[in-house]
C-alpha cells in the first residue's frame, strides 16, 4: 500500500509539475512586458554596449598645452606627447585661464601645463613637474591624456639620466636607464580596453537583471489577477510548493538556456572580446549559475505586489550589484551581504 501511495504522489506531482511548466510557458509568452525582459532585451543590450565600446580605447584626445618655460625641453615634451596615438594637441594658449575657457566650451579635453622653471630645475638636478589637468566627465578621456603624459615623461627621464652618466658603452646606458629590467604583460586584457573589461561583467550582470524583472513582472501580473491577490492561483494542480518551483523554474531556464548561449558565446565572437575558456569549460559554471539567477528572482519575486514594482526595486541595483562584486574595485568583493547575489561569485570570473 505504501509502495502504491509513494507511486501516486509521484506520478500525480510530475504530472502537476509539467502542468505548471506548461502554464508558465503560456503566460510568459502571452505577457509582451515579460517577453521583452527574456527576449528582446538579452537580444539588443549586449549589441548596443558592443558597438558603443566596440573601439576599446579613444585614440587622438583633444589637448591643450600651456607652455610658460619656452624651452627645446618643453616643447621637446610636448611634441613627443602630441605623437603618441592617444593624444592630439589642438592648441597652445598663453595661460591658463585661456585653456580653462577652451576646456569649458569642450574644445579638449585636457590641460598639460609646463611651467617657467621646468627646463631650469632639470639644468641644477631639481626634480621639476608637469601638470596635468582632465576632464573627468569621460575616465576613457582621462586615461588616454594620463598615460600618454606617463610615457613622455618616463622616456625622457631615461634619456635625462643616460646623459648625465657620462657612460663610455651601450650596455653602461642600459643599465643606467633601467637598472631593474620590467616587463609589462597585461593579462587576460592585451589591449588595455574598455570593452574587454565591462562587457564580459555587464553581459554576466545583465542575465541576473532581466530574470529577476522578467519573473517580478509575472508575479506582479499573477497577484494582480488571481483571486485575493495571491501569488499562486487557486487550482489542484498547484498543490505542493516543490512542484511549483521547479515547474516554474524549468520553464524559465529552458527559455535562458537559448539567451544565456546567445548573451555569453554569441555576442562576445561577435565583437572579438576575449574568452579564456571553451565552452565545455564555461558549462559547468553557466548552469549552476543560471539556476541559482532563477531561484533567487523567484524568492524575490515574493516581495513583488503589482506589475510597476519590480521597475522600482530591481532596475536601481545593477550598477551597486557591478561594484560589490569587485569588478571595479576588489575590497568591496569582501562585503558580506554580497553573497547573497549570484553574480558576486560568477562576476570576478567574467
Amino acid at each position: 500500500m505504501k509502495n502504491i501511495k509513494l507511486k501516486n504522489i509521484l506520478s500525480e506531482g510530475t504530472d502537476d509539475l509539467f502542468y505548471i511548466w506548461k502554464q508558465e510557458f503560456k503566460t510568459t509568452f502571452r505577457d509582451q512586458g515579460v517577453l521583452i525582459f527574456f527576449i528582446l532585451v538579452p537580444i539588443l543590450y549586449p549589441l548596443l554596449y558592443g558597438f558603443i565600446y566596440t573601439n576599446e580605447v579613444v585614440r587622438e584626445i583633444p589637448a591643450l598645452a600651456v607652455d610658460h618655460s619656452h624651452t627645446s625641453l618643453s616643447r621637446e615634451y610636448l611634441r613627443k606627447v602630441d605623437a603618441t596615438a592617444d593624444v592630439k594637441i589642438v592648441a597652445y594658449c598663453s595661460n591658463l585661464e585661456e585653456a580653462k575657457q577652451k576646456l569649458r566650451e569642450r574644445e579638449a579635453y585636457g590641460i598639460i601645463y609646463i611651467p617657467s622653471e621646468f627646463s631650469d630645475n632639470i639644468t641644477k638636478g631639481i626634480q621639476s613637474k608637469v601638470s596635468l589637468y582632465c576632464d573627468m566627465s569621460g575616465l576613457l578621456y582621462y586615461k588616454g591624456l594620463l598615460m600618454a603624459n606617463t610615457a613622455v615623461s618616463l622616456d625622457m627621464n631615461k634619456n635625462i639620466k643616460v646623459a648625465r652618466a657620462g657612460n663610455t658603452t651601450q650596455r653602461q646606458d642600459e643599465i643606467t636607464a633601467y637598472p631593474i629590467e620590467y616587463r609589462d604583460v597585461a593579462m587576460f586584457n592585451p589591449t588595455n580596453g574598455f570593452a574587454a573589461f565591462l562587457i564580459p561583467a555587464v553581459l554576466v550582470l545583465l542575465i541576473q537583471q532581466t530574470l529577476l524583472l522578467g519573473i517580478g513582472l509575472a508575479a506582479g501580473t499573477a497577484r494582480e489577477h488571481n483571486r485575493f491577490r495571491d501569488l499562486v492561483p487557486i487550482n489542484k494542480h498547484y498543490n505542493g510548493t516543490l512542484r511549483i518551483v521547479l515547474g516554474k523554474g524549468l520553464s524559465y531556464f529552458m527559455v535562458y538556456t537559448f539567451m544565456s548561449t546567445y548573451v555569453l558565446f554569441v555576442v562576445p565572437r561577435l565583437f572579438s572580446l576575449n574568452q579564456i575558456g571553451h565552452a565545455d569549460d564555461l558549462i559547468p559554471f553557466i548552469l549552476p549559475y543560471l539556476a541559482a539567477c532563477i531561484f533567487f528572482a523567484m524568492t524575490a519575486s515574493i516581495a513583488i505586489r503589482n506589475r510597476e514594482t519590480c521597475m522600482l526595486i530591481f532596475v536601481f541595483t545593477s550598477v551597486p550589484l557591478l561594484f560589490i562584486s569587485g569588478v571595479s574595485c576588489r575590497e568591496l568583493q569582501f562585503l558580506p551581504f554580497g553573497s547573497i547575489f549570484p553574480t558576486y561569485f560568477l562576476l570576478p570570473l567574467a
